[in-house]
């Protein structure tokens, strides 16, 4: 029997309770085998070879978390290990603690938001998902009633389609198959645009045109959101949205109790509210590349 090889392996992680579908692929895998992760003992489901290709289903163990390697042994029909049989993937698998909940991504851009507006404009900032507060009226709007002023407060999102950053023709992605690479078709990313209001409150004239133009300053220096694609993986990058300030400033400076005000809006462009969802797989895929035209999501 010949020496096996692994040569690819998913997916690369999975919970520390272990019990995940791990699927791997190589060559000469004997048909009994021992698969160990960290040094123990997986589960093997089923062990075939397919156009020359040997594929391995198996069952992770419960391990703590680490980054471990990925070991194949072929066994002989007794179910001993066979000498010099083995082959090895150093660091290949990640085991994680799931967490309870995970923080979605338009909570991450709100709060990013919020830290950016009390960094740069005034500590004093707060969020709401409404614009219907007390009795002070701007234009057919309620302004809340804030305990320490001057204050800012962010409004919302709603969202709006966007018809520049979406794309209506389905993804189309070669994967690997049991029979060769296949054509997994995706259905697009529902994107849109994040529509805010900003409302400022101020007891005193000069002090709320102050706010105004800081705000101003900061939808004009500030074309860009970024943050971390993955908060928990910094290796992955960042990812950025196209920030703009959407209709004019509109003040009120005839309030109750002395409290001046002003509202403007402004948009983040090119979601992603959801990654799109997979439609189905197609026939074997014989070109060594597909192309598509698809595109979706924020800016690189």
């Amino acid at each position: 029997m010949a020496v096996p090889t692994l040569t690819s392996m998913q997916p690369a992680s999975g919970p520390t309770s272990g019990g995940d579908l791990l699927r791997l692929a190589g060559t000469s895998f004997g048909s009994r085998i021992q698969v160990r992760l960290g040094g123990l003992m997986a589960e093997v489901l089923s062990v075939r070879s397919e156009a020359g290709t040997s594929f391995a289903d198996v069952r992770t163990p419960a391990h703590e978390p680490a980054i471990v390697d990925v070991e194949l042994r072929n066994l002989d029909s007794s179910g001993s290990p066979v000498p010099g049989e083995v082959s090895v993937l150093s660091g290949a698998y990640r085991f994680l603690r799931p967490r309870v909940a995970r923080e979605a991504d338009l909570t991450r851009l709100i709060r990013t938001l919020l830290r950016e507006l009390k960094k740069q404009v005034l500590a004093n900032v707060s969020t709401t998902v409404s614009v219907d507060y007390d009795d002070t009226v701007i234009d057919g709007l309620n302004v809340i009633a804030l305990a320490t002023l001057p204050a800012l407060v962010l409004s919302g999102p709603t969202l709006r389609e966007n018809r520049f950053y979406s794309a209506n023709v389905p993804h189309e992605d070669v994967v690997p198959g049991a029979g060769g690479p296949e054509l997994l078709r995706r259905r697009p990313s529902y994107t849109v645009d994040l529509v805010f209001t900003l409302t400022g409150a101020s007891e005193r004239t000069a002090e709320l045109f102050n706010l105004m133009a800081a705000v101003a300053a900061f939808l004009n220096r500030n074309r860009w959101l970024e943050m971390p694609r993955d908060a928990d993986a910094p290796e992955k990058g960042t990812t950025r949205w196209e920030m703009d300030a959407e209709g004019e400033f509109r003040p009120q400076l005839q309030g109750r109790d002395d409290v001046r005000a002003f509202t403007c809006g402004l948009v983040i462009r090119g979601f992603d509210v959801d990654e799109g969802l997979p439609l189905e797989f197609g026939k074997a895929v014989t070109e060594p590349q597909l192309e598509t035209n698809a595109f979706s999501g924020g800016a690189p």
